[in-house]
């Protein structure tokens, strides 16, 4: 009788091997998912960024508007009957200059 138990125990072990350790066991089952998220979450991430282009693409196609907004942005293209003024910020801790006064001086 008890090799009938230890042939039993041998039996369902190997039976049981390829369903845990196997090509396509359990735990190469769990490394194929866990492969498969993290394809998905770059999936996503690229799909956003192709939907921006898309975006960008279709803003471009439909009018002028794109395309100016464009360059002016990309190479600060200016038109002809414009003038081109650009602010710049004061540094901080610099102090503002007196303004000129445009009236005549008084006593002279």
């Amino acid at each position: 009788m008890r090799w009938v138990t230890v042939l039993l125990a041998t039996l369902l072990v190997l039976l049981q091997w390829p369903m845990w350790f196997g090509e396509r066991g359990w735990f190469a089952v769990q490394r194929l998912e866990n492969s498969l998220d993290q394809q998905q979450a770059a999936n996503a991430r690229v799909a956003q960024r192709n939907a921006q282009l898309d975006a960008e693409v279709r803003d471009l196609r439909t009018g002028v508007r794109g395309v100016e907004d464009q360059a002016r942005r990309e190479m600060g293209m200016v038109k002809p009957d414009e003038i081109f003024v650009q602010i710049v910020p004061p540094a901080h801790g610099a102090s503002r200059p007196a303004p000129a006064s445009s009236a005549p001086a008084a006593g002279g």
